[in-house]
């Protein structure tokens, strides 16, 4: 904490995410203001009862982890740092609903976010060329706090978070319609859902 000679303070915090994550941080980070502002005890009581997500007993691995798997690198950069170019692109409502209406109807009612991962997973495959066979995979962190039964009680500020991995070959990914991207992404988040 750094005390500012107007009475304000500067507080700044790292997070270990052995530890917590980010719905964690924002609880402690809330705490934090409600003590700050004078409250006796915080509106929600920290819960650490970690053993909830303790591995089975016997461990049993019922899902394949391939955030885990070791993948060999090339050490190669995909692109040349002077073949880059950066665009900022912005996905408004407009942007959104034009992607939606190329999509099969059965795929429509997926999320905004599962959406822009396709199309971006997909276009970025697009723009790499990599060879058709080459594995090209995509992960993204799920917030695991609503996918328990029982669910981890109100307060729980350990890690809850899984990082699921689509996979596909890249000429599939490429030739195929966004509804592919889409497909995959959607069955990996589900696979996620499923497994814990």
């Amino acid at each position: 904490v750094t005390r500012l000679k107007c009475g304000g303070f500067i507080f700044a915090i790292r997070l270990n995410h052995t530890m917590s994550d980010v719905f964690g941080l924002y609880q402690f980070l809330s705490t934090v203001g409600e003590l700050a502002a004078g409250a006796e005890i915080p509106s929600v009581l920290p819960v650490w009862q970690r053993h909830l997500l303790n591995a089975r007993d016997p461990p049993h691995v019922s899902y394949t982890h391939h955030e885990y798997e070791n993948i060999p690198s090339t050490n190669e950069a995909l692109i040349p740092p002077d073949n880059m170019v950066q665009r900022s692109i912005f996905f408004g409502p407009t942007e959104i609903s034009a992607l939606r209406r190329g999509l099969s109807p059965h795929l429509r009612h997926c999320t905004t976010f599962e959406l822009l991962t396709a199309c971006i997973w997909r276009c970025r495959t697009i723009a790499i060329s990599p060879g058709p066979d080459e594995e090209v995979r995509i992960m993204c962190i799920v917030n695991g706090r609503g996918l328990f039964n029982p669910p981890l009680p109100t307060g729980y500020y350990g890690n809850a978070s899984a990082i699921p991995v689509a996979i596909s070959a890249a000429g599939n990914l490429c030739k195929q319609p966004l509804d592919f991207a889409l497909e995959l992404v959607m069955k990996t988040k589900s696979e996620t859902e499923e497994s814990t």
